[in-house]
């Protein structure tokens, strides 16, 4: 059902996408938005004859890209990255867009066994009980770690755990892990890998939920910014929305 409206939102996107004299677009995006941003940009292309070129990274990544000098026409990234980099003179204030959030999930290895995740103190019995847990390096990690010492479990669970630098790594290694072992990550992350062999659990107790926005701004220098300014319009369409939305991006 997620993939179908997923395929409907795309095709409705078409209507919202205006052709014009064909442009070469580079995006770095951030990771968590690439399972619907891949299906946007072919869409985009399509309809308005635009090259689009994604280069995904986790948000410290990105960081490091842009301070070193690596140019694109778009930047996707939470906002307080977003923000810095307005102030640093990379970013275009004017136009800056939010695209939407992505929750925090846990997932197993499709038929393990499925751990009750559905308040915090489940969460830590599931956590405490885990054989290990993974999670990344990047903002659902950072998150996930001062989460731990919240629930006062740090201490607890800091030898058994195993941490990557992106949300793929840490999905890849649950993927051929063995053992009763949970995997922390975004949620559209996950939703790709339930096709891969995983099952996501489900999101994080309401109450301690963290979400992580994503805005697109304009890069400063940006060889088309007239195109690009029309592909941020577009990912704020209607239609791109809704396919935001079956991807799991709220």
């Amino acid at each position: 059902m997620v993939r179908q409206n997923f395929l409907v939102a795309l095709a409705l996107v078409a209507l919202y996408v205006p052709m014009a004299h064909a442009a070469e677009l580079k995006v770095l995006s951030a990771g968590a938005v690439e399972p619907a941003l891949v299906g946007l940009a072919d869409a985009f292309r399509r309809d308005s004859g635009h090259q689009v070129e994604l280069s995904f990274a986790t948000a410290p990544a990105l960081r490091r890209k842009v301070t070193a000098g690596e140019s694109a026409d778009i930047l996707i990234a939470p906002p307080a990255v977003i923000e810095d980099f307005v102030k640093d003179g990379k970013v275009v204030a004017e136009g800056r867009a939010a695209i939407g959030r992505v929750g925090v999930g846990l997932a197993v290895r499709a038929g393990a066994p499925v751990p009750d995740v559905s308040t915090p103190e489940a969460l830590k019995r599931a956590v405490l009980g885990a054989d290990s847990l993974v999670y990344n390096e990047a903002s659902t990690g950072i998150y996930f770690a001062r989460l731990l010492e919240r629930l006062g479990i740090a201490g607890e669970v800091t030898g058994k755990t195993t941490r990557y630098p992106d949300g793929a790594s840490v999905l890849e290694h649950l993927r051929k892990g063995k053992g009763n072992e949970i995997g922390v990550g975004a949620i559209t992350e996950i939703i790709v890998y339930t096709k891969k062999g995983l099952k996501l659990v489900g999101p994080l107790p309401a109450e301690i939920q963290n979400y992580t926005t994503y805005t697109a701004g304009l890069m400063v220098g940006a060889r088309s910014p007239e195109a690009a300014r029309a592909f941020i319009r577009f990912l704020t369409s209607p239609p791109a929305k809704a396919a935001f939305a079956a991807a799991g991006i709220d």
